[in-house]
C-alpha cells in the first residue's frame, strides 16, 4: 500500500469533529461542576461530593482525550511534511503513530462514556428508591 498526502489528510475532518465533541463535553461537565460546587457551598450535602469527584475524573479523561487527539493531528501534519519531502518510510511510521494516538483517544472516550452512564444509573436508582418509598 502506498501512503499519499491525501491519506493523512482524511483524518483532519474526523479529528476536528472529535475535538469539538470533546470540548463540548468538557464545557458541559465544567458547568455541572461549578453548579454542584455552588450547591454544596450553599447546602453541604454529602451526596454531592462523590458526584463532584466523578466529574473531576471525567474532566481529566476528557483533557487526556483532547491531548491525544491534538497529538494525533500534529503527527498527521508531520506525516504530510515527510511525504511531501519524499521520506515515504518515515511518513508511514509517523502516520501509524498518529493512528495509534487517535485509537487511544477514542478508547479514553469509551471509558469516559462508561463512567458517565454509571453515574446516571446511580442517580436514576436513587430516584427509583424515592419513588418506591412513597
Amino acid at each position: 500500500m502506498e501512503l499519499t498526502l491525501t491519506t493523512p489528510g482524511l483524518l483532519f475532518p474526523t479529528v476536528s469533529l472529535l475535538l469539538l465533541a470533546f470540548t463540548n463535553r468538557f464545557l458541559a461537565i465544567a458547568a455541572l461542576i461549578r453548579n454542584m460546587y455552588a450547591q454544596y457551598k450553599a447546602n453541604p450535602d454529602p451526596l454531592l461530593l462523590p458526584q463532584i469527584e466523578n466529574l473531576k475524573i471525567r474532566v481529566r479523561l476528557i483533557r487526556d482525550m483532547q491531548f491525544l487527539g491534538v497529538s494525533s493531528l500534529f503527527l498527521c501534519v508531520v506525516c504530510m511534511l515527510l511525504l511531501f519531502a519524499g521520506m515515504q518510510r518515515a511518513g508511514e511510521y509517523v502516520f501509524g503513530g498518529s493512528l495509534l494516538l487517535m485509537l487511544a483517544s477514542l478508547a479514553l472516550s469509551i471509558w469516559e462514556i462508561q463512567i458517565s452512564i454509571r453515574a446516571l444509573q446511580i442517580q436514576l436508582g436513587d430516584l427509583q428508591e424515592e419513588k418506591r418509598r412513597k
